[in-house]
């Protein structure tokens, strides 16, 4: 039997009880199989709830009805607990690797998520240019790399949501050229947090102009 991290208090409040079992079962075969595929390492497990199930769940309080992507999703984060929070809105995850993408639609059926939509690509190459009301990626590239990479997919007017770490500061100043080429506004960096949660979620949060 795979021991994981208990499920802390805070998941209660960043999914409603109707949809808290199916965060418990991805959190339960994210544990049971993420190691094994290569979607988490070997010391997540004392953590899984906290640094990655409720910390992209966190996010789900910036999402607005509309279609979302989420740009290089890997294990589903934070594509599925966000799609898990935010039944009212549309989850495109977008993931390059095959063994990922199959590790993906697997949960989204099992799950029963109808607003989950996964595609096997680059965001490069992904076949939704200006499609997207926003934008999620976490711990895929620095900003100066991912920015460039990212905008094409959003519509005018459109936000991206980026998970960064605690260097974000230092991101956001490296890419300030690509921040200007983009045409992004309202820049800034959001940190959302929870009650009983040791670690908060920085967001890099923008929008496209038009």
């Amino acid at each position: 039997m795979v021991e994981y991290e208990s499920e802390p208090p805070a998941a209660m409040s960043l999914f409603s009880a109707e949809r808290l079992d199916l965060a418990r079962v991805f959190t339960r075969n994210l544990a049971l199989q993420g190691e094994a595929l290569g979607l988490i390492g070997p010391l997540e497990l004392p953590r899984l709830w906290t640094r990655h199930v409720l910390n992209s769940a966190l996010v789900a309080r910036l999402v607005r009805p509309g279609l979302v992507a989420d740009v290089g999703s890997g294990a589903g984060l934070p594509g599925i607990p966000l799609a898990i929070a935010r039944p009212d809105a549309q989850f495109v995850l977008i993931e390059p690797m095959e063994r990922r993408t199959e590790w993906l639609r697997a949960q989204t059926d099992e799950l029963g998520l109808s607003n989950v939509t996964v595609v096997r690509a680059r965001a490069e190459d992904a076949p939704y240019l200006g499609r997207f009301d926003q934008l999620t990626a976490r711990a895929v590239a620095a900003l100066k790399t991912l920015i460039p990479a990212v905008v094409p997919l959003v519509k005018p007017g459109g936000e991206l949501l980026l998970m960064k770490g605690a260097r974000v500061d230092d991101e956001r100043v490296a890419a300030a050229k690509q921040i200007a080429k983009a045409r992004l506004h309202d820049v800034e960096v959001m940190e959302l947090s929870e009650q009983g949660l040791a670690e908060s979620t920085r967001v890099f949060r923008a929008v496209l102009g038009r």
